[in-house]
């Protein structure tokens, strides 16, 4: 097998100033996996009783400088993957799923590398919960749900082409508490397969692009969300949930906006609750919230990973730790106008997912 037949390593590391404008090569992977449920609370105890096993083909691109982030992060690959799991119990049944992602090389050479892969994306799961027919499964109760994949792996070349993957990853699987019971499936996975590389090491421009004009400015966001939320598993009514968000930004560096402000929250799920519990005559206290948060933007040209932590200044009614978490993904339309997809979190257990427009000036 003629390794020697490799690109030089030479070649892999060095970086030219010209942008390229032919596209990055492809790589093709096809890969078994298997796992077990964690048991992450008492409540699907029950169901962690068996080891999924699964597969996994996936389709990813060689960044290689055409766009200035690129360089940025080191030349990541962007990919899709499509994902099956047998959970091999017929409470929990199949999972089909599709995760775009990003994967960052921390080390990469003529014959390896070395990298970490975080996507996210949409999971079809065959068996939810169904109170009638399947009232054990309280892990999912929706068909659809968001899926969340994190994983470090290792590639290592057989020949010119052809290339050994070891890996070691999270499959995540939830509805957001769009619909109840919602506890989530947390499958680790070890993953094994073959990469087929259309050119490993390829030409890479544009490592040092210059950072961009806002660097160091100041901005402000303006966004409302819209989400929806089951309240209780014999409540089978969906209820709106809206917010509205003011906050000021500065981009510090090339990969990062800090972010602080204030939002307003309207939950219609806890003005059901208190018509259910508070006596007849008795004043009920108000459902809406305001916060103030802290937050940052991870950016990869026009999308950004968000993370935001937040404090309720204004919350009569105590429904909720006194903090919240968000996690999501912004995508900027124009300059102007963005959207975003996020997925508003109390001490670890989802609140619901909020879908979100907003202007940045």
């Amino acid at each position: 097998m003629a390794l020697a037949a490799l690109p030089a390593a030479a070649q892999a590391d060095s970086v030219s100033t010209a942008r390229p404008t032919a596209r990055g090569p492809f790589i093709v992977g096809a890969y078994a996996q298997g796992s077990f449920v964690v048991a992450h609370t008492d409540a699907i105890r029950h169901l962690a009783n068996s080891h999924p096993t699964g597969v996994e083909v996936n389709l990813q691109r060689q960044t290689t400088g055409a766009a200035d982030w690129h360089g940025w992060y080191q030349f990541p690959r962007l990919g899709l993957a499509l994902t099956y799991y047998d959970f091999h119990n017929p409470q929990l049944g199949h999972v089909l799923a599709a995760s775009p992602y990003i994967s960052k090389s921390f080390s990469r050479g003529p014959r390896h590398d070395f990298n970490f892969r975080l996507g996210a994306g949409l999971a079809y799961l065959t068996n939810p919960y169904n109170r009638d027919t399947n009232h054990k499964n309280n892990i999912a109760s929706s068909a659809f749900n968001a899926t969340l994949q994190m994983r470090f792996e290792y590639d290592y070349a057989l020949t010119p082409h052809l290339g050994l993957l070891m890996g070691l990853g999270l499959n995540h699987y939830s509805n957001g508490a769009t619909t109840k019971p919602n506890f989530g499936a947390n499958l680790p996975a070890l993953v094994l397969g073959l990469n087929y590389h259309e050119q490993r090491n390829a030409p890479l421009a544009n490592a040092s692009a210059p950072a961009p004009a806002d660097v160091g400015r100041n901005f402000l966001n303006f966004s409302t969300s819209i989400g929806y939320k089951q309240r209780s598993e014999s409540d089978l009514k969906k209820y709106v949930v809206n917010s509205a968000t003011a906050a000021v930004g500065r981009r510090i560096n090339r990969k990062s906006n800090l972010l602080a402000g204030v939002e307003g929250f309207y939950d219609r799920s806890l003005k059901a609750t208190l018509q259910d519990t508070t006596r007849a005559g008795v004043r009920q206290p108000d459902v809406k919230k305001l916060g103030a948060f802290v937050g940052h933007e991870l950016l990869f040209g026009r999308l950004a990973f968000v993370s935001h932590l937040g404090f309720y200044v204004y919350a009569p009614y105590k429904s909720s730790t006194f903090y919240y978490e968000r996690l999501g993904l912004k995508y900027h339309v124009t300059d102007l106008l963005f959207g975003a997809v996020d997925l508003k979190i109390h001490r670890g257990a989802a609140d619901v997912i909020e879908f979100k427009v907003g202007v940045k000036l």
